[in-house]
């Protein structure tokens, strides 16, 4: 018999930013390596024979919970990934929500109906990772494994082994970041003992005072996003009292069709340097302290990167509720100079070959 806990990926920039990563290589966020490390704990006196993780850079930083402080080799399999969602790749919910509905509310009551240009069908995604399980089973006869995948993934496979089918699934629950599942297989044949459990996220002696709370998911689909137009030109100073001076383009954030954030980039500046520069970000009075702020972060991210960007800089904070809202989302003063800068780049480590 081979024990397997199935575990989830830590909380990474696609569900903070509200942004579909399906397939893409976002990275674990700040919230999400207070999870691990708390995963990690749990797992410190859990015997694990072998650690098996999609090739995507979030289950290979998530696993390091495990295979670091156990000295294992982590194996890669990219038939452990979540699923491909096509044209959907980190498109943001909102602007998904706004192009496609229909297909939306299929991928969240109704999978079974769900089809997107390029995407894959559930039914081939429950299929991989069965495959993907069983071999690892296989491998690891009489011994434990560790197997980290991703949401969707996951909640297609442990359907696929409680018998429950397609059309159903909406009963079913989506574990939450670094949930844990437990399964047993031999001969061939997968249990599901339990399943989805985040307690590690709420019990002390995991946590050791960094409480983990869950956000609130209130805001699906969030907002969506387009171009500053010149008709638009006086709405940074809407939204923050000032236009800032250099701006190489802006975003505006609209939640259905009222404008409500905008973020704006200074690509020149320490470019030379790796560094992608926020010129401005602010949330319109009406529309503060709702979650948005951090959506405008996302879309800064989502510029930069692809420039090799792997820091994110802007003006040090007007306010103390300000830089409370900075220091919250990984932002921290630059120990080089009047800017407060946030890690955007990746590890190493974590990148598939």
């Amino acid at each position: 018999m081979t024990t397997i806990y199935l575990i989830r990926h830590a909380e990474a920039e696609g569900n903070l930013y509200r942004i579909a990563q399906g397939q893409a290589n976002s990275i674990i966020t700040d919230r999400g390596w207070r999870q691990i490390q708390a995963l990690e704990r749990r797992f410190a006196d859990i015997p694990v024979d072998a650690v098996y993780a999609s090739d995507l850079y979030r289950t290979c930083a998530t696993a390091s919970a495990i295979y670091r402080p156990k000295g294992l080799p982590l194996h890669r399999r990219r038939d452990l990934r979540e699923i491909c969602v096509g044209v959907w790749e980190e498109k943001t919910w909102g602007e998904i929500a706004r192009e496609d509905p229909e297909q939306l509310r299929n991928f969240n009551s109704a999978l079974h109906l769900w089809h997107v240009e390029g995407a894959e069908t559930p039914q081939a995604v429950q299929a991989r990772l069965l495959a993907a399980v069983r071999d690892i089973a296989a491998a690891n006869e009489g011994k434990t494994a560790a197997v980290f995948s991703h949401g969707c993934a996951i909640r297609l496979l442990l359907a696929a082994v409680q018998g429950i089918p397609l059309e159903e699934l909406g009963r079913t629950p989506t574990g939450g970041n670094t949930a844990v599942s437990l399964l047993r297989a031999e001969n061939g044949r997968l249990e599901v003992v339990w399943r989805d459990d985040v307690s590690h996220l709420t019990d002390p002696a995991f946590i050791r005072g960094d409480t983990v709370k869950k956000r609130a998911n209130g805001l699906e689909p969030g907002l969506y996003f387009r171009p500053l137009g010149p008709e638009q030109a006086d709405f940074p100073a809407v939204c923050a009292g000032r236009t800032p001076e250099r701006m190489d383009g802006a975003l505006v954030g609209y939640l259905e069709e009222t404008p409500v954030g905008v973020v704006a980039f200074d690509d020149r500046r320490e470019a030379d340097r790796g560094r992608g520069w926020i010129s401005l970000l602010a949330v319109a009075e009406p529309w503060r302290r709702r979650g948005y702020g951090v959506q405008l972060i996302g879309q800064a991210v989502l510029h930069y990167r692809p420039r090799k960007r792997d820091h994110l800089r802007l003006p040090p904070p007007e306010t103390e509720a300000a830089a409370g809202f900075y220091r919250e989302f990984g932002f921290a003063p630059a120990p080089d100079g009047d800017a407060w800068e946030k890690d955007i780049g990746y590890d190493p480590e974590f990148l598939g070959a």
